[in-house]
């Protein structure tokens, strides 16, 4: 089959290349993947520190070539969006069928292939602050491609939402999409309403601003780290008293949070297909250009999702 791996000689440090086919293990459906997608983990870390002739990519999107042996999993001829650690950029993916959402038949697999790493980080976020209903919950780094599928799924949700952006130009965008509310300076936080709940994507002081907006039994869910930057709490900022009791902060990673992801999965594609979730592609294009939508999105200049098809 032909992949993309990981070549540092060649532009972009990948190159399309004829590997052996994946050998799926019994827990494992074998997938023709028709799109993925790229997210910032990849293409700022994986892509230029991985090993060569590594297949990388974590989401896919495709239809079941062959069913896994143990019998879990969809049949043979199953639209789907996968998750995996690897082998995403290929012709064919062996893949966990833990790790597999079905798509309603008909729908366009390229938007699918946003949903894994994005959506699926955005709902388990949103799942771990608890009850949104009603609550205010503040998005750090919202106009990125987890952000954007955070401030969605948060409204859907009953949540009163906050952006934390620094763009101004995207606000407009950004309250199209749910926000009922869009900051464009960390340190107007303080001067907010407290907030129940934070999605935490940035890291550094934006972190550390937004801890600091937290009512009483607050949560902030710390799941994207753009910023490079460690985070400093000045001196006072976690104390427990002026209704700031029981604050949590709670880290993130959805590779390490497989149980049900399957049905959750499904759950996004069925919301896509049906036009209540938007993937927010803002790049598509076919493999043989990967190496320009890995540089447009490293440097930040796709406001959304970036989509590669397979041909």
């Amino acid at each position: 089959m032909k992949a993309l791996t990981i070549d540092h000689s060649a532009p972009g440090h990948l190159a399309l290349a004829t590997v052996p086919d994946p050998e799926p293990a019994a827990h494992q459906a074998l997938v023709r993947v028709h799109s993925f997608s790229l997210n910032a983990g990849e293409v700022h870390h994986v892509v230029p520190g991985g090993d060569p002739g590594a297949v990388p990519g974590w989401d896919a999107a495709g239809v079941v070539v062959q069913p896994a042996a143990d019998g879990s999993g969809p049949a043979a001829g199953t639209p789907v969006v996968t998750l995996g650690a690897d082998g995403a950029w290929a012709e064919l993916r062996a893949v966990d069928t833990a790790l597999i959402g079905t798509v309603p038949e008909g729908a366009d697999l390229g938007p699918m292939s946003a949903l894994p790493v994005a959506a699926g980080t955005a709902l388990r976020a949103l799942h771990r602050i608890g009850p949104i209903l009603g609550r205010r919950v503040l998005v750090t780094g919202a106009g990125g491609g987890v952000g954007r599928f955070t401030l969605q799924l948060a409204a859907r949700g009953g949540a009163h939402v906050i952006a934390l952006t620094g763009d101004p130009a995207k606000e407009e965008a950004l309250r199209g999409l749910g926000a009922h509310e869009v900051v464009t300076d960390p340190a107007a936080l303080q001067r907010l309403e407290p907030v129940h709940g934070v999605v935490e994507l940035v890291g550094g002081a934006h972190l550390v601003a937004a801890h600091g907006a937290l009512a009483g039994s607050g949560v902030l869910v710390a799941a994207g780290h753009v910023s490079g930057a460690g985070e400093q709490f000045p001196h006072g900022a976690l104390f427990g008293d002026g209704g700031r009791h029981n604050r949590q902060m709670a880290t993130y990673f959805l590779l390490d949070d497989a149980a049900g992801l399957g049905a959750d999965l499904s759950w996004l594609a069925a919301l896509t297909a049906r036009g209540e979730l938007d993937p927010q592609v803002a790049l598509r294009t076919d493999w043989t250009q990967v190496a320009s939508a890995a540089a447009e999105l490293a440097g930040r200049r796709v406001p959304g999702k970036a989509v590669i098809d397979v041909r």
